[in-house]
C-alpha cells in the first residue's frame, strides 16, 4: 500500500477503543492474561495493520507481503485482535478463548497455530532479535532474485514493522542484534518501541534508566521520539505517530527506531500506569469502569459495533487491491527474468535441484581429516549449486570453517576489510561475538523467505544460543548450526572450551536434530540429510582433531549413506572372515568411533566378535521403523558398549540394563588432546575393558 495522507474517523478511534475493550474483556473472561500494553497499544498496532502495513488477511503467506513482529509475545491481544478486525480468520469466539486448551488466541502467538503469526516470539528479546534476520532474508532474496532494480521498485522488497518492549530492550540478545542491525544499514526494519516503563515489577526506574534511543543512535539507527505524555496530559497524538512511521519506512539507508511514549493500560481509571495491570485481569469493576470512559455498555462483554468491524475489515479488499498490484510486478518480473524466476519457484517449493548430490564431494582413505574441516569442504563443493545456501561464523570462521570460498561477504560495500570483501547482497554472514544474536537472526532468515542459513560456533557456546534453538525446533523450522571442536579433543583451550554436557542437553531438547559426524565422509552425508529436511533443526558437530577416513571401497566398512539413518553397521561382528552374530555392540559418534573400530580389533584377537554401530544422529535412529532398528541393535545382543566423550546421560536407552558406557563426567583439561582422552579413559583398552565387563553382566 502507498503512504497516503491520514485519514482518522470516528469509526477509527472508536476501533481503537474497540480493541482496549476487547482486551480488557478477554482477559477477564480467562481471569489472567497481559491486557496493559494490548490496550496502551491499540493505536500504534491499528495504524500499523489498517493504514500502513502491505498486507492481504485473506492470504497471509503471500510473499509480496510486510512482515510483523510481536516481540513482547505476553501481550499476545496486541495482534490478535488486529488479526480479528482485519480479517485474517479470528473471530470474536477466538477472543473469548484465549489462553484456553485447542484455541486459536494461545498465550502466546505460536507460528504455524494462528493465521498472521510470523514466529513465536516467547522469551522477551527474541522477536526483535529475530527480526534482524527477517531483514536479512528480505535483502538476501532480493539479492538473488532482483538486484538491479531501484529501490522500492522490486517484487521483493517489503519492510519488517516490529513492536518492542522495554522487557525487549533490556534483554542482552537484542542488543547484539540490534548492533548488527545498524552495521547492516538495514533500511527494511521499522521498531516501534513501547516506552511505557512498566513491567511485572512495576516502575522500571529500580531497574532500567538507559537512554534507549541514544544507545540505538550509537549502533547507527535512525532514531524518532513520539512522546504523548509531553504536554503533562496523555494525549494519544495519532498524526504524531503515523508521521513518524512514515519517515521511518522513507528511511532506507538504516533501521529505525521509534520511541513511544505510552502509559500503560490507558484508560482504566486506577490501574493504568501500574505493574497490577501489565500481567494480570483488570478486575470486573475496573472494566466496567474502563467502559463507561470510553463510552461502551458495562453490561456488555466482547462488543464489537458491526458498523466497526465492516469498517476495519475494509483490510480484506486493500489487501487484495495491494496484492494484484504487486502481481503485475511480479509477473512483469518474471518475464523479464526466467532464469531467477526459476530458482525463486523452486526455492518456494522447498526444493532441491535435480543431482545437486553429485556435488558432494567423496573423501579417499588414508588421510586423516577433521570432521570440521571435511564440513568446510562440502560446504564450498555444495555452494554453487545450492545459491539459496548461505552462513557464516560468530568471528571464528577459519576454525569453523563455515566459509564458501569466493563468495561476498554479506555487508554494505563500504564494510569491507581487507580480508572481507562484500556487498548488500553477499553470501557469506559474518556475526561477530554475538553467539545467541546469530542463532536469533538465523531463525529470522529461515521465517521470512526460503534460503537456507547457518551460524558457527564452538559446541561450547551454544548454551549461549539456547533460547534461539529451542524456539527453533519449537516452530519446526530447518535453521542450521554448525558447532565445532566438539569434546575434550579441542585439546590445550581448557575446560572453559571442552563441551562435557552440551551433547546430552542438546539431544534433550524435542525437535532438534544433534548430528556428530565420524567421519569425513559421514560428514557429507550429514549435511545431505540436513539440507533435504525442512520440517525442524538441526546442529552439526564437528571435531578440531584430524579423524581417519574409513576405506568404504572394499566392503570393510559400511557405506557412510548410512549416516541419514541416524546409525549403522559401520563394521560388522566376525569370526575366521565371517560375519556372526556380534557377541556385543560398540556404540559409538563422532571421533569416539574409532576407539570402537581399535577395540573391535583388540576383541577378535582374544575371539570376541564385535559390531561397531557408528550413530552420528540418535533422533534420526529413533525415527526409523523397528525392523530397522533391531537390524541395527539387536534385542538379543545384550551386551553392549556406548563410546562418547561426553555426559553417559541418553546412553542406557541403547546399552540397556547389561551395557556399559565410555563417558565424561566431569569437566576437562589443558593439554594435548592425546593425553586427554588417555588421562581420563576414553581408550579403545577402557573399551575393550568395558565390551568384556558387559558380556559377562549379560
Amino acid at each position: 500500500m502507498d503512504v497516503q495522507e491520514l485519514t482518522w474517523t470516528d469509526l477509527d478511534r472508536k476501533a481503537v477503543d474497540t480493541v482496549r475493550v476487547l482486551a480488557a474483556d478477554a482477559v477477564q473472561k480467562v481471569g489472567n492474561g497481559h491486557p496493559g500494553t494490548a490496550m496502551s497499544l491499540a493505536p500504534a498496532a491499528y495504524l500499523l495493520f489498517q493504514k500502513l502495513m502491505r498486507h492481504d488477511p485473506s492470504d497471509p503467506s503471500w510473499i509480496g507481503r510486510d512482515r510483523f513482529i510481536l516481540s513482547p509475545g505476553h501481550s499476545s491481544l496486541t495482534l490478535y485482535i488486529q488479526l480479528f478486525l482485519a480479517g485474517y480468520g479470528l473471530e470474536v469466539d477466538d477472543l473469548q478463548a484465549l489462553r484456553t486448551w485447542g484455541s486459536l488466541t494461545p498465550g502466546h502467538p505460536e507460528y504455524g497455530h494462528t493465521a498472521g503469526v510470523e514466529i513465536t516470539t516467547g522469551p522477551l528479546g527474541q522477536g526483535l532479535a529475530s527480526s534482524v534476520g527477517f531483514a536479512y532474508s528480505q535483502r538476501r532474496e532480493r539479492g538473488l532474485y532482483d538486484p538491479q532494480a531501484a529501490a522500492g521498485e522490486s517484487p521483493f522488497d517489503h519492510t519488517v514493522w516490529v513492536i518492542a518492549s522495554d522487557g525487549d530492550l533490556q534483554e542482552g540478545v537484542t542488543a547484539e542484534a540490534s548492533s548488527l542491525a545498524g552495521h547492516q544499514e538495514l533500511g527494511n526494519l521499522v521498531v516501534v518501541y513501547d516506552e511505557n516503563h512498566i513491567s511485572i515489577e512495576d516502575d522500571t526506574d529500580v531497574s532500567f534508566t538507559e537512554d534507549v534511543l541514544k544507545r540505538y543512535e550509537a549502533y547507527g539507527w535512525h532514531t524518532q521520539r513520539v512522546d504523548w505524555t509531553a504536554t503533562g496530559e496523555y494525549v494519544e497524538d495519532i498524526q504524531a505517530l503515523y508521521d513518524a512511521l512514515v519517515a521511518a519506512k522513507a528511511e532506507t539507508g538504516r533501521p529505525s527506531i521509534i520511541s513511544l511514549r505510552t502509559i500503560i493500560g490507558w484508560p482504566a481509571p486506577t490501574k493504568q500506569n501500574t505493574g497490577k495491570i501489565h500481567g494480570s485481569a483488570l478486575g470486573a469493576e475496573e472494566v466496567a469502569a474502563l467502559k463507561g470512559v470510553l463510552g461502551f455498555d458495562a453490561g456488555k462483554s466482547f462488543e464489537v459495533d458491526p458498523e466497526v468491524l465492516a469498517h476495519t475489515r475494509g483490510a480484506l479488499e486493500r489487501g487484495r487491491d495491494a496484492r494484484a498490484a504487486w502481481q503485475e510486478s511480479f509477473d512483469a518480473w518474471k518475464g523479464a527474468n526466467p532464469e531467477a524466476a526459476a530458482l525463486h519457484e523452486r526455492l518456494e517449493a522447498r526444493q532441491l535441484p535435480a543431482g545437486w548430490e553429485k556435488s558432494l564431494p567423496v573423501f579417499p582413505a588414508g588421510k586423516d581429516v577433521s570432521t570440521r574441516a571435511a564440513s568446510g569442504k562440502v560446504l564450498n563443493a555444495i555452494g554453487p549449486v545450492l545459491p539459496e545456501l548461505w552462513g557464516g561464523s560468530a568471528d571464528l570462521a577459519e576454525s569453523n570453517n563455515t566459509t564458501i570460498e569466493g563468495s561476498p561477504s554479506f555487508i554494505p560495500a563500504s564494510r569491507s576489510t581487507e580480508a572481507w570483501k562484500g556487498n548488500p547482497y553477499g553470501r557469506v554472514l559474518h556475526f561477530g561475538i554475538r553467539e545467541h544474536a546469530a542463532a536469533s537472526i538465523v531463525n529470522g532468515i529461515t521465517l521470512g523467505g526460503k534460503t537456507r542459513a547457518f551460524s558457527g560456533t564452538f559446541l561450547i557456546f551454544s548454551d549461549y544460543q539456547r533460547p534461539a534453538i529451542r524456539l527453533s525446533a519449537l516452530m519446526g523450522i530447518p535453521s542450521t548450526y554448525v558447532w565445532t571442536h566438539d569434546s575434550i579433543g579441542l585439546g590445550e583451550d581448557g575446560p572453559t572450551h571442552q563441551p562435557v554436557e552440551q551433547l546430552a542437553s542438546l539431544r534433550a531438547i524435542p525437535g532438534l536434530d544433534v548430528v556428530r559426524p565420524a567421519d569425513a565422509n559421514e560428514t557429507a552425508h550429514a549435511w545431505k540429510a540436513i539440507l533435504e529436511n525442512t520440517d525442524n533443526p538441526a546442529g552439526i558437530v564437528l571435531t578440531r582433531q584430524n579423524l581417519p577416513v574409513w576405506d568404504r571401497g572394499d566392503g570393510a566398512f559400511g557405506d557412510a549413506a548410512g549416516t541419514a539413518r541416524g546409525a549403522y553397521v559401520l563394521a560388522e561382528a566376525q569370526r575366521d572372515g565371517a560375519d556372526v552374530t556380534p557377541d556385543v555392540v560398540l556404540i559409538a559418534t563422532g571421533s569416539e568411533v574409532q576407539l570402537a573400530v581399535e577395540a573391535r580389533a583388540s576383541l577378535a584377537a582374544e575371539g570376541i566378535a564385535a559390531r561397531v554401530v557408528s550413530m552420528p544422529c540418535v533422533e534420526w535412529f529413533r525415527a526409523q521403523d523397528p525392523a530397522y532398528r533391531e537390524s541395527v541393535l539387536p534385542a538379543a545382543v545384550k551386551a553392549r558398549v556406548s563410546v562418547e566423550a561426553g555426559l553417559a546421560l541418553g546412553w542406557a536407552e541403547f546399552v540397556g540394563d547389561a551395557g556399559r558406557t565410555i563417558s565424561l563426567e566431569h569437566y576437562g583439561a589443558s593439554a594435548d588432546y592425546k593425553t586427554l582422552f588417555r588421562e581420563f579413559g576414553i581408550t579403545a583398552e577402557a573399551v575393550t575393558a568395558a565390551a568384556r565387563d558387559s558380556i559377562a553382566a549379560a
